[in-house]
């Protein structure tokens, strides 16, 4: 018995998982974005909110003034009126835009298209224009006494359409950013349309799914977490809408003043009016709103796919 113990004893023994060592490798690779992060994001932010705590008067120079700026802000109806038009802009213009994003994605995902390929690159190529060219481009295009819509109405003696009117330039607008983006989300969608195993289409079709109901069964439901971000993305650069009526304010200036968007007016504020502070505490605000907005997108969307 004395014997099979100490033989017992003698036996290695199965060493253990590994200890994980601290530090290593992965703070290296980490510091360079963070070092980035803290350089251009957090202390230019930091540096805002401290600028929309002061305010700089005639006589006294740069006082501390703590809250003062937004509580103006929260009754300045510039601001207030430049939200809600991009609020406006974004309940016409996004559903619009994803839509045809949805149905071209699903029209190349389907197999059915010749030259998909070109028309693909067709759709997305509008995205890869600078937005300041996309601008002046339709602005030329929308322009009431040179632009070619202009020239055929006087050539067919018809009123000229009035695009960039008071009445149509949310609408004009939103056509420049639908043309656009529309690809960009595209291509967003029809990456998530690839990833779907093939597996489910051929047991769909050998239970006799069509192809529009296998859209609507297996395409469409896959879809949601794309179309989430997509929508959020869209949420973001509505609300941040600046270079397309900062470029059309040029030829129509009786339209879009320097508050037509709340970007817009913050720009105005810092670079013509010189209020600096004031132009950070709108600055912080639309962030505000741009956050709670996402957020009540993102609440939504997670109650819809609870219940």
């Amino acid at each position: 018995m004395a014997a099979t113990t100490a033989a017992y004893d003698r036996k290695p023994r199965r060493a253990g998982p590994p200890r994980r060592r601290l530090g290593g490798p992965g703070p290296l690779f980490v510091a360079p974005f963070l070092i980035l992060f803290l350089l251009l994001f957090l202390a230019p932010l930091g540096y805002a909110a401290y600028l929309s705590l002061f305010q700089q008067r005639l006589i006294g120079g740069t006082v501390f003034v703590g809250l003062d700026n937004y509580v103006t802000a929260l009754k300045d109806p510039l601001l207030l009126h430049g939200i809600g038009r991009v609020a406006l802009f974004f309940v016409i213009q996004v559903p619009l835009m994803l839509l045809l994003a949805l149905v071209f994605a699903l029209a190349l995902d389907s197999g059915l298209l010749r030259l998909a390929r070109v028309i693909r690159l067709g759709i997305f190529v509008p995205y890869a224009v600078p937005s300041v060219v996309a601008a002046l481009m339709w602005g030329y295009l929308y322009g009431p006494d040179f632009g070619p819509f202009a020239q055929l109405s006087r050539e067919l003696d018809i009123p000229a359409p009035h695009f960039l009117s008071e009445s149509w330039m949310l609408g004009s607008l939103a056509n420049i950013v639908t043309w656009e983006f529309v690809g960009y989300n595209m291509i967003i969608l029809y990456a998530a349309l690839r990833t779907i195993p093939q597996d489910l289409y051929e047991a769909a079709a050998m239970d006799g799914a069509g192809a529009w109901r296998i859209a609507r069964s297996i395409k469409l439901p896959a879809l949601r977490p794309a179309l989430l971000l997509t929508l959020l993305f869209s949420v973001i650069g509505s609300f941040q809408l600046f270079n397309e009526p900062n470029l059309l304010m040029k030829i129509a200036p009786d339209v879009i003043s320097s508050s037509y968007t709340a970007n817009l007016y913050s720009y105005s504020l810092a670079f013509t009016g010189n209020q600096l502070n004031y132009a950070a505490t709108v600055s912080f605000l639309l962030g505000l709103v741009i956050v709670i907005a996402s957020y009540a997108v993102l609440l939504t969307a997670n109650r819809r796919r609870a219940a």
